[in-house]
């Protein structure tokens, strides 16, 4: 049978470990319902036309997948099957390159690297048979890719529409030192409840991304289409139409006006790294930046959010030397931003509490493996903001 692209389908979102509240965010604004929610991911039910778009417009997902089989799997014969009576030669070209990741949760396997290489003899096979020639396969994600969940009798094989995560927008040629992964980026901003409707302040911004991220936010622009080098474009689907046509609507017309948002750091090669960024990702002119240390940033008369993303002593600075850092960003709340919501983002306890006020709240996160936290402080004019500085986070 024909693969229809119309069909809904099973779409799994996948995302960093503690991001799925935030990704389950976009999707139901999206207008989606969802289906199911994992630690990394969610699922919801889509057309492959709606799943372009979502790889597209999504901001903290870092794979969209549109299930192409759902089928009962005993045996690792059963696997070889079922994937090789699937219509592989309507997917793959017979001169592509086929990418198989695979997880599996299952007493029949003990090597998590034989189920992809299972799938990948029974593409092949087929692939042989049908079309004359088999595809080269390999581990780089430059063609087809596809994704395998085997979960004790049960398996379920996606199109990776991506391949490349989702993380990687492009627009990130100057690193600097240490930078947050796009889509943790995005996360941490809707975590902390930004909107692009209030302005953001983002002192110690490094190569800018949660600055860069905010900007795309407040401009209604899709993280996607910066980027061109999607999966789904190498495979022999007839999808040029639905691409298009899921681009276009993918762009939306950005707000009347949108909110200052400042990026400053004290290294002048962070700001000129920051700025050409956000040059490449097309929003440098919705941004000011400045080469200041945080102590002296000025703020807007209207109150927002300033989100800092210190170092924490894991991988660019020693813990001691950081102290008078962190007492230093509790004194800048206190004295300069009342009225303001004011955010650090941190993988050191310790380092936390040199701040000297009580977080609101603390979102876990994981930036690469370093398991980290998003500190809010709600700072109050008058005699409450001087109450809550004498509480230390627990």
């Amino acid at each position: 049978m024909p693969i229809d692209p119309h069909k809904r389908a099973t779409t799994r979102l996948a995302c960093a470990q503690h991001c799925a509240p935030y990704l389950k965010q976009e999707l139901e604004q999206l207008g989606f319902q969802t289906q199911d929610e994992h630690p990394t991911g969610v699922d919801t039910g889509a057309t492959l036309a709606d799943a372009m778009r979502l790889a597209l417009t999504l901001r903290t997902a870092t794979h969209a997948m549109w299930q192409f089989k759902r089928f009962r799997c005993p045996s690792p014969k059963a696997l070889y099957t079922e994937i090789a009576a699937f219509p592989w030669e309507e997917v793959i070209p017979p001169d592509g390159y086929l990418t198989i990741r695979a997880a599996s949760d299952t007493p029949t396997v003990d090597n998590q690297m034989y189920p992809a290489l299972v799938c990948k003899d029974a593409i092949c096979d087929r692939m042989l048979k049908k079309a004359g020639r088999r595809p080269d396969a390999g581990p780089d994600r430059t063609g087809v890719c596809l994704n395998l969940y085997w979960k004790a009798d049960r398996a379920q094989i996606f199109l990776n529409l991506n391949g490349a995560p989702l993380s990687n927008r492009g627009y990130r040629r100057l690193p600097h030192n240490a930078p947050m992964r796009e889509t943790l980026a995005a996360s941490v901003l809707l975590a902390a409840g930004y909107d692009g409707t209030t302005p953001l302040i983002n002192p110690m911004c490094g190569s800018g991304t949660l600055a860069i991220e905010a900007a795309l936010i407040a401009a209604h622009r899709a993280p996607g289409l910066l980027r061109s080098d999607y999966a789904i474009l190498k495979t022999a689907l007839p999808i040029a139409d639905l691409w298009k046509q899921a681009r276009a609507d993918a762009q939306t017309k950005p707000p009347a006006g949108i909110p200052l948002i400042t990026a400053t750091d004290h290294d002048p090669r962070a700001v000129d790294a920051a700025q050409k960024n956000a040059k490449v990702a097309g929003v440098d002119h919705l941004i000011r930046f400045a080469v200041e240390p945080f102590i002296d940033t000025q703020l807007p008369d209207e109150p927002g959010h300033i989100v800092l993303n210190p170092e924490y002593g894991q991988r660019l600075g020693v813990t001691e030397e950081l102290e008078d850092t962190y007492a230093d960003m509790g004194d800048f709340f206190k004295q300069h931003a009342a009225g303001w919501r004011c955010h650090v983002f941190t993988g050191s306890r310790d380092l936390a509490k040199r701040i000297g006020l009580k977080p609101a709240s603390r979102m876990p996160f994981f930036n690469g493996p370093i398991e980290c936290r998003l500190l809010t402080f709600d700072i109050y004019s008058g005699t409450r903001a001087r109450g809550t500085a004498a509480h230390q986070p627990e």
